[in-house]
């Protein structure tokens, strides 16, 4: 059976090979890989001050159920990722109960509500309420009510945490048909794991003997910047939608081939970086650029925008 990490990386090759709306530009890849070796590129650290941290067992509960959530920050303006991270970090130091398997199985949409700082914008509520109940059934019927124990069951492999977390929690299968093809992204089970190692600093649960097999994150706001340096290329009718900040309906091609282009060029862009002696993998990258898109986000072309539980 292929591995989950496999699939994504073929998914990923399929997409750049057959794409018709969008385009990778080699010569504008090289120049990116060219600027980063050339300057400072040290990974960013873990953000203490918007996530939580303390002891194994409750830092694995706490960043499953970030990551549960991890998705759809728009239309509302001012809901952002640190937003979430920071009220889920509130909410572990004031009610830790909440997190508790049976609480999250049972929760209300009030009860989300209020775990997430009583937010009024918050979106797709209804969808983040069914994705905490079926969390917290599979961990108090299948791990003894803990995250932490499903972690361990993958024994630090990245890799098998991917697939543990896709085969037990649906809402976590992030894939989608490209043109008669399946194709696979697992972007917040892949954030999950590297979550983990940053949180842990590669160590407990955060060590992983294959972290360099994961691929970046698959979101909006990597392929916002990489727009902006001219490595992904939009054609005339994607562009416009883009630009206009009109919606994209999740699993178009139109957003696949936004997706799957991404995480090809970031590929592309980690060899590219090893053939010049810089050392790092797609997490690094993906933290990397990440950073660098939210810097910039206000500056640039807009991210494409699509309602979905995936990103």
């Amino acid at each position: 059976m292929t591995d989950p990490l496999t699939q994504v990386r073929r998914s990923a090759q399929r997409i750049a090979a057959q794409a018709r709306f969008v385009h990778i530009d080699e010569a504008a890849l090289a120049a990116l890989a060219e600027r980063i070796a050339a300057s400072p590129h040290d990974v960013p650290p873990w953000d203490d001050d918007n996530h939580f941290r303390a002891g194994s067992s409750a830092t694995a509960q706490y960043l499953l159920v970030l990551d549960g959530l991890n998705f759809c920050f728009w239309p509302a303006p001012t809901w952002e990722y640190d937003r979430l991270a920071r009220s889920l970090k509130e909410t572990m130091l004031v009610a830790p109960h909440r997190f508790r398997a049976e609480a999250l199985a049972t929760a209300t949409e009030s009860d989300v509500r209020a775990m997430l700082g009583d937010a009024d914008d918050i979106p797709l509520l209804s969808q983040r309420t069914a994705l905490l109940n079926e969390l917290g059934s599979v961990l108090a019927a299948r791990w003894q009510g803990q995250a932490s124990q499903l972690v361990a069951a993958a024994a630090h492999s990245a890799a098998e945490l991917v697939r543990l977390v896709t085969a037990e929690l649906p809402g976590f299968r992030d894939h989608a048909i490209y043109q008669g093809w399946p194709v696979y992204f697992y972007k917040r089970a892949q954030i999950f794991v590297g979550d983990l190692y940053g949180a842990f600093a590669g160590d407990d649960l955060g060590h992983f003997d294959d972290i360099d097999r994961l691929t970046m994150f698959a979101d909006y706001r990597i392929p916002q910047l990489l727009r902006a340096e001219g490595v992904l290329r939009y054609n005339a009718r994607l562009a416009s939608i883009v630009d206009l900040c009109r919606e994209l309906p999740s699993g178009s091609d139109l957003e696949i081939e936004i997706r799957g282009c991404t995480i090809h060029a970031v590929e592309g862009l980690r060899d590219r970086l090893h053939a010049l002696d810089v050392r790092l993998n797609a997490l690094h990258l993906d933290w990397l650029l990440w950073n660098e898109g939210e810097q910039r986000r206000t500056a640039i072309a807009p991210a494409h925008c699509t309602r979905t539980i995936y990103y």
